[in-house]
C-alpha cells in the first residue's frame, strides 16, 4: 500500500462530508431566499407543508425511501450514498435555523445566487471524494440500467414528477428553479473537475465511480 494512501483517504473522507454539508447549507439559502427550490427539494418542501416536519427531517426520510427502491434495481450503495441521507438533511435545518428569511430582491438575489454556486461547489466535493453516488441520482442511473432508456430521459421523468408533485403540494417553484437547472450541470462539472483525488494506482484524476457523469447534479 502506498504510503500516501492514508492521506489520500483522509482528504475523501473530508470532501466527502464537507460536500454534504456545503449541500445542506446551500439548499437552505434556496429555501430561504424564496426564489425558487432546486427538484427535490420543491418536493421536500411540499411534504414538509403537509406533515408540519423540517424540510431536513423530510429530506432525511426520501433519501432512505428512495434509497430502499435501490434494491429491486439491484444498486450497491456507498459510504458516500448512506452519509448523504442524514448529512444533508442536517445541515440544511441547521442553516435555516442560523440564516433568517430574506425579505427583500436586494438581498434574495444575491442569496439565490450564492445558494446555487455553493452547491456546485459542494457537489464537485462531495462526488470527486468518489463514496458513491446519492440515492436519488443512483435511482435515475439504476432506471437507466434497468430500462434501458437514456438517463437524460429518466431523470427528466423523474424530476418532472418530484416537482409536479411538490408544488401541487406547496412547494415553491420560481425562477430560481430555471437557473438551477441551466447553471447547476456546468458547476458542478467545472468543481469536479477542479477538486478531483488522484487515484491511488497511477496518481490520475478520477471522479466518482459508477456514477455516469451525465446524472451528477445532487446528492
Amino acid at each position: 500500500m502506498s504510503t500516501k494512501s492514508p492521506s489520500r483517504l483522509g482528504r475523501r473522507l473530508i470532501q466527502l462530508y464537507v460536500g454534504l454539508a456545503l449541500y445542506g447549507a446551500s439548499s437552505a439559502l434556496l429555501v430561504q431566499a424564496g426564489l425558487g427550490l432546486e427538484p427535490w427539494n420543491v418536493l421536500h418542501q411540499g411534504l414538509a407543508e403537509l406533515t408540519g416536519l423540517t424540510i431536513g427531517v423530510v429530506s432525511i426520510f426520501v433519501g432512505a425511501a428512495v434509497l430502499l427502491l435501490w434494491i429491486p434495481l439491484r444498486q450497491r450503495p456507498g459510504l458516500g450514498t448512506v452519509s448523504n441521507v442524514f448529512v444533508v438533511g442536517i445541515a440544511m435545518d441547521g442553516t435555516l435555523a442560523a440564516v433568517p428569511a430574506a425579505h427583500t430582491l436586494a438581498v434574495r438575489v444575491p442569496l439565490l445566487l450564492f445558494g446555487i454556486l455553493l452547491n456546485g461547489v459542494a457537489t464537485g466535493l462531495y462526488i470527486a471524494a468518489r463514496f458513491g453516488p446519492g440515492p436519488r441520482d443512483g435511482l435515475m442511473t439504476g432506471l437507466h440500467r434497468r430500462t434501458g432508456r437514456s438517463i437524460r430521459l429518466m431523470r427528466t421523468a423523474v424530476e418532472v414528477t418530484v416537482v409536479v408533485t411538490g408544488f401541487a403540494l406547496g412547494g415553491t417553484i420560481g425562477i430560481g428553479t430555471v437557473l438551477y437547472a441551466v447553471s447547476i450541470g456546468p458547476l458542478a462539472q467545472f468543481f469536479l473537475r477542479m477538486l478531483a483525488v488522484p487515484s491511488a494506482s497511477d496518481g490520475s484524476s478520477v471522479v466518482a465511480t459508477g456514477q455516469p457523469q451525465q446524472a451528477i447534479l445532487r446528492p
